[in-house]
């Protein structure tokens, strides 16, 4: 039903945590996929390519390597994650304006430039399916007592590039729909990656399922939106969080 097979994806970030876990999934489900982040020099035979999100011309150089190899984008994943050194690091009573319009810039806008790009291509080949990675908190308020009794901060700015993502994907959704193209969101819950002790066990007692997410349990939503089983379906946010915001 998702018909993935030789499908051309792109995932940025795609050496991070979940990226790296989108990547494997797709690449089973039969999709030629390559793998776009910071860390990689190009090498398109083991489908990985260097890209910076926040400069436009080093996006449109990754996209253009693409069409070059292949002719075609069927799907794109905006998923990395630029930060400043401070993020996480400072409560917003003390953070500079500075730190918190430079994480705007990178990660919201870094989005927006790969979502002109690439959606503008989709668009010439009059189809293509676009996902933007948001989170949980950009649809509900932070609980800021799992934090208690850890050094973990919640960004202010994450709040922001999340939240006005979602709505940004409902725009591209209206604007690109008439030429077949779809873009959604998946808003992930909190992911397990060794965080403290007590920040596991205040997650988990609030989350229905009573445990955090594994990158594993992300990537199924990827592929199903990336696939024909939700040719019908954008403008959509996905939210998958062990029920989170059920409650």
């Amino acid at each position: 039903m998702n018909n993935l097979e030789n499908k051309v994806i792109a995932v940025t970030g795609g050496e991070g945590q979940l990226g790296n876990e989108f990547v494997k999934y797709l690449r089973n489900e039969g999709a030629k996929v390559i793998s776009i982040d910071r860390s990689l020099k190009n090498d398109l035979d083991l489908g990985v390519l260097y890209a910076d999100i926040t400069d436009v011309k080093s996006i449109k150089e990754v996209l253009d390597l693409i069409l070059d190899r292949y002719g075609v984008i069927d799907g794109w994943v905006n998923n990395a994650y630029p930060r400043t050194a401070d993020w996480g690091k400072v409560p917003f009573s003390e953070e500079s304006m500075e730190s918190f319009e430079q994480n705007v810039s990178w990660h919201l806008v870094g989005y927006v430039k790969c979502c002109q790009l690439v959606l503008n291509q989709m668009m010439k080949q009059k189809q293509g399916s676009l996902i933007n990675v948001a989170s949980i908190y950009g649809v509900t308020g932070p609980d800021f007592t799992i934090y208690e009794g850890t050094p973990m901060v919640n960004p202010s700015a994450y709040a922001a590039i999340k939240g006005g993502l979602i709505n940004f994907t409902r725009y591209m959704a209206a604007y690109y729909g008439p030429y077949n193209v779809r873009v959604n969101c998946v808003s992930p819950g909190g992911i397990f990656n060794h965080q403290p002790e007590a920040f596991v066990q205040q997650y988990e007692h609030k989350v229905p399922l009573k445990r955090l997410g594994m990158p594993d349990d992300i990537s199924p939503s990827i592929g199903f939106l990336l696939g024909d089983g939700s040719r019908y379906i954008t403008g959509h946010n996905l939210i998958v969080d062990g029920g989170w915001t059920a409650i």
